[in-house]
């Protein structure tokens, strides 16, 4: 089981939609983030004199699953924010007119250096673009290795705090994508810690795909058979089987099949079985053990029946 961490937020102005600082304990780096209609008040901060890497995001107006994000570094993170906020210009520090909040990590030791920013830049262009998650303004990130081993590796750390640090504040660009660990033994259990495997066929259309849930997100998996084009009514699914499709995660297998190339996380069983079946569905239903024997929806109610009654939870008499 994960160990429990501990991360202390503190909403400077006293409000949510406000400037908002986080610190995990025992973690020398602090964030700062904020909607850019605060950015008058947050570049009045210390941490924005600090050499730091930052975060803008924002709607992609072409696609509304997905943000726009561009990852950038400083020696004095002030700054280069009122750079961005300027109109847009062409050249490099321009202003970027896409972005409605920011997001800012600095050390509080005040031990990151521009190599180290650097690093860490190049780090998490990266991480993001694997992940997928968001459409990156940077484009592809610079290697930069100018840096001791000892250095590197504690930038690895850096980094992973980030991350850790990040979903919590909204952001969910960096949230790693959970990669499969199959046992000889179950081989139908891909994922440690998660869900069963759930299937969901249509024979007739020759559509057979596998799914778990693994950290409240539903995987279908790799080699996975999904219709390949959408045929239900024009919504947020059909822009995201088009997007898979586009990126590579879904392939032609056939006329009339596409195969998954990859494990891929969906918010929920429902929008996992529409993609496979090319409109709507209830994934609650859809989706069934591999013995066929109930369904997703049914497990999970067993689930939550089980768990009540170990703690001696009664609904009934209990208020």
């Amino acid at each position: 089981m994960t160990q429990g961490r501990s991360i202390r937020l503190f909403l400077v102005d006293g409000t949510p939609n406000g400037l908002l600082t986080a610190e995990i304990m025992n973690w020398t780096g602090h964030v700062l983030t904020g909607p850019r209609t605060k950015l008058s008040e947050l570049v009045l901060r210390p941490e924005c004199g600090r050499t730091g890497i930052y975060f803008l995001v924002g709607p992609d107006p072409d696609n509304s699953l997905r943000p726009l994000v561009y990852i950038g570094e400083s020696d004095d993170v002030g700054n280069r924010l009122k750079q961005h906020n300027r109109p847009e210009v062409v050249g490099p520090g321009g202003g970027k007119d896409f972005w409605e909040r920011v997001c800012l990590i600095t050390s509080k030791d005040q031990n990151l250096t521009k190599a180290h920013v650097k690093y860490l830049e190049s780090l998490l262009i990266k991480n993001a673009g694997d992940v997928g998650r968001a459409k990156l303004i940077n484009g592809t990130a610079h290697e930069y290795i100018n840096l001791p081993e000892s250095d590197r590796a504690d930038m690895a750390f850096f980094a992973e705090q980030i991350r850790t640090v990040m979903p919590v504040l909204g952001f969910d660009f960096l949230r790693d994508a959970i990669r499969p660990s199959a046992s000889a033994a179950s081989p139908e259990l891909v994922y440690e810690d998660a869900s069963p495997c759930f299937q969901l066929q249509l024979a007739r259309f020759g559509i057979a795909a596998k799914g778990q849930e693994v950290d409240s997100e539903f995987f279908v998996l790799e080699g996975s058979l999904a219709r390949a084009e959408w045929i239900g009514t024009m919504n947020g699914y059909q822009k995201l089987h088009q997007q898979l499709c586009e990126e590579g995660v879904l392939v032609k297998e056939g006329q009339e099949l596409c195969r998954f190339t990859r494990d891929y996380a969906f918010s929920s069983p429902s929008a996992a079985a529409a993609i496979v079946v090319g409109r709507n569905a209830n994934g609650r239903v859809d989706w069934k053990l591999i013995d066929g024997s109930i369904s997703y929806g049914e497990w999970q109610d067993r689930q939550v029946s089980v768990a009540a009654k170990s703690s001696g939870f009664n609904p009934g008499t209990n208020i």
